[in-house]
This record gives C-alpha cells, sequence and structure tokens, in this order.
C-alpha cells in the first residue's frame, strides 16, 4: 500500500511537537536555584517533590518522541520502538506527578497531560501502521 501524502506533513508537525517537549524538558532541569526561587510556592513544592526517576522518565518521553518522529520522516521501522520507549516514559512521569504531588494539581495539568498521553497513543498507532502496511523502507 503506496504511504498516503498526509504522512509527511504529519510527521513534521509531529516532529515539532515532541520538539517543543524537549525544550521544555531542557529548561526544566537547568533551571537555577534563582529561577526556582521565583516560581510560586505551590510550584516550588512540585519541583522539590519529584524523584529523580520521575525527570529520567520525563527524559524518555521527550527523546523517546523526538527520536520517534525523525524515524517516522527517514521512513524507518525503528520508530515505534522509540514511540513505545516514550510512551512508557510518558505513564511513569504521569504516575509521579499525579500519584506523588504535594499540592492540588489545576484542570489546566489534567488537560495537558492528558492531552500529551493522545498524541503519543496515536504516534504509536501510526509508526505500528506504517510498519504493518509498508510505509518504511
Amino acid at each position: 500500500m503506496p504511504r498516503p501524502k498526509w504522512f509527511m506533513p504529519v510527521a513534521v508537525v509531529a516532529l515539532l511537537w515532541n520538539l517543543m517537549g524537549c525544550a521544555a524538558y531542557l529548561m526544566d532541569v537547568m533551571l537555577t536555584p534563582e529561577a526556582v526561587a521565583a516560581m510560586p510556592p505551590d510550584q516550588q513544592a512540585l519541583y522539590a517533590a519529584r524523584p529523580v526517576w520521575a525527570v529520567a522518565a520525563y527524559a524518555f518521553a521527550v527523546w523517546g518522541g523526538a527520536l520517534g518522529c525523525v524515524g517516522l520522516l527517514v521512513r524507518k521501522r525503528w520508530a515505534a520502538p522509540a514511540f513505545l520507549a516514550s510512551l512508557l516514559g510518558l505513564i511513569v512521569q504521569d504516575a509521579a506527578v499525579f500519584g506523588m504531588s504535594p499540592v492540588p494539581l489545576s484542570a489546566t495539568i489534567y488537560a495537558l497531560q492528558g492531552m500529551v498521553l493522545v498524541i503519543a497513543v496515536l504516534l504509536l498507532m501510526l509508526a505500528n501502521r506504517a510498519s504493518r502496511d509498508g510505509w518504511f523502507q
């Protein structure tokens, strides 16, 4: 089955989406003590309460997603395992965020993380379909 015309534009948009996640991750892990001190108290509490394994899961989520998108763009079957690693990282990260938060979380956090989860699942499904339908080399 030939690759549909929408595949490459979707892969490009997905890569841009995941690169925004990578940028957010880098900004997060590079926060200075002064920047953390300038946060509202509830955000400081969230930042301080994160275990190292949750930050590592965050890294798997964003970098795995970006790698998966590169895999889509170069039409390689390894895109699906990269997206699976990303999804698993996201699930672990969300378990920490929602299960260990020392402060009440806003509806915006639930909505954003829900949207990220849906997109991660859809990208994994897209990579699996591309592999199954012969859209990859």
